[in-house]
């Protein structure tokens, strides 16, 4: 037995249903259009607000970083200056040392303390990092040394330092204090 096709049957299973359309690749169903703009659009914006996050924390990070630098900077410069003033007001005590140890005297053991006093004196200087300026016999420079006398001497050479009045003092490359000098002309 063959089934005929009942044309009444047909036309009623497809009366409440909508005429297919074919759907074509080339356009996409307006209701997938509207999901990935709008999704693209918060994708955009969230990368937007993450360069900007980005930015604020990388600049944050710089002037941390330049902040850490100077104060590091400004510290050590305290440092210095605080070194510096220890070893000025020092000076005063060493010049009289050098003076007491220069001095003749028949006590030994008066000579002898002094000797230890001004040793631990320039230990002190030392520690801090303060160094004498050898000028005895060096060429005249004003940088390091303070000419108070000038001498007519042939033995030695023109502008050549060839007594020393007072010691001078070096703070790392810092002068503290010129050495009093006599020079030659």
């Amino acid at each position: 037995m063959s089934k005929t096709p009942n044309p009444a049957f047909e036309e009623e299973s497809t009366k409440g249903a909508a005429p297919e359309e074919p759907v074509s690749a080339a356009q996409p169903a307006p209701e997938k259009t509207e999901e990935p703009q709008e999704s693209n659009s918060v994708l955009a914006a969230a990368e937007a607000e993450l360069a900007e996050a980005k930015n604020q924390y990388l600049r944050l990070l710089a002037e941390y970083d330049n902040y850490r630098k100077r104060t590091l900077k400004e510290k050590e410069s305290i440092y210095a200056e605080a070194k510096a003033g220890a070893v000025t007001t020092l000076l005063p005590v060493y010049d009289n040392l050098c003076r007491a140890f220069a001095a003749e005297t028949a006590d030994e053991a008066y000579r002898k303390g002094v000797e230890m006093t001004l040793s631990q004196c320039v230990a002190a200087f030392e520690k801090l990092g303060a160094t004498r300026i050898q000028a005895q016999g060096a060429p005249f420079d004003p940088t390091y040394h303070n000419a108070v006398m000038h001498v007519k001497d042939d033995s030695v050479g023109e502008g050549v330092v060839v007594e020393v009045f007072q010691d001078g003092f070096l703070l790392g490359e810092k002068v503290i204090r010129t050495a009093m000098v006599k020079v030659a002309n």
